[in-house]
């Protein structure tokens, strides 16, 4: 019961951000707006907005459909193994990596939550490593599984894509893993590291105390 009150919880987040994502694209379409020029754009003072509003921009359908199901899964993620630092995880994320974006980007509008896809995944995926959790790194590694280009998303090949985004959100990923290094879930303990505890507990138990007096029978 407790577990499933705990996945409950976790899905709350997630299902709400995807959902307001959809939401905005619905209204996009049905006003006959353009959002694009919501998005950050980098080193100009009308593009800090975008830090604010291009995780939430899309530019079709596609791109939507494509960035809510990694988003959902890796907020989830987040949100299930780390719940006492989840919202701080996400809402610096959310912003350091579109404040990086904003210094760093070529001169376009950036939107999209690729920064947030990117940031989730090697946050979970190092800090997985660091904190020795296997299912942080299976989960990371399903993402990029799933959403194919993740790797190659961070190089320049593509200049319709956001690459400094991508490259924004991991950067950002990655120092929060490594500033929030001792938070999170506890290492995970293998069967054998369970046997080899008990047998140390059990010598340390029945090894006999040394005796300092001399037993002299001459």
């Amino acid at each position: 019961m407790e577990e499933k009150q705990r996945v409950l919880n976790s899905l709350f987040f997630p299902v709400v951000f995807v959902i307001f994502l959809w939401i905005i694209k619905f209204f996009e379409i049905a006003m006959e707006l353009d959002f694009v020029h919501g998005g950050v754009l980098p080193r100009e003072l009308s593009g800090l907005k975008g830090i604010l509003f291009s995780p939430l921009i899309h530019g079709d359908w596609k791109h939507l459909f494509d960035n809510s199901i990694p988003v959902f899964l890796l907020t989830f993620a987040l949100f299930y193994f780390y719940r006492g630092i989840s919202f701080t995880i996400f809402i610096f994320l959310y912003f350091i990596s579109g404040i990086l974006l904003w210094i760093i980007g070529r001169d376009a509008y950036h939107i999209g939550a690729s920064g947030i896809i990117y940031g989730l995944a090697s946050f979970l995926f190092l800090s997985g490593v660091i904190r020795k959790v296997r299912h942080l790194m299976a989960i990371s590694l399903l993402v990029v599984f799933l959403y194919g280009s993740l790797i190659w998303g961070l190089l320049p090949f593509d200049y319709e894509v956001s690459w400094e985004g991508h490259l924004s959100g991991a950067v950002t990923g990655v120092a929060l893993a490594l500033l929030y290094r001792d938070k999170g879930p506890e290492p995970e303990k293998h069967s054998w590291d369970e046997e080899e505890e008990q047998e140390e507990d059990m010598l340390g138990y029945n090894a006999p105390e040394k005796n300092d007096e001399t037993d002299d029978n001459n």
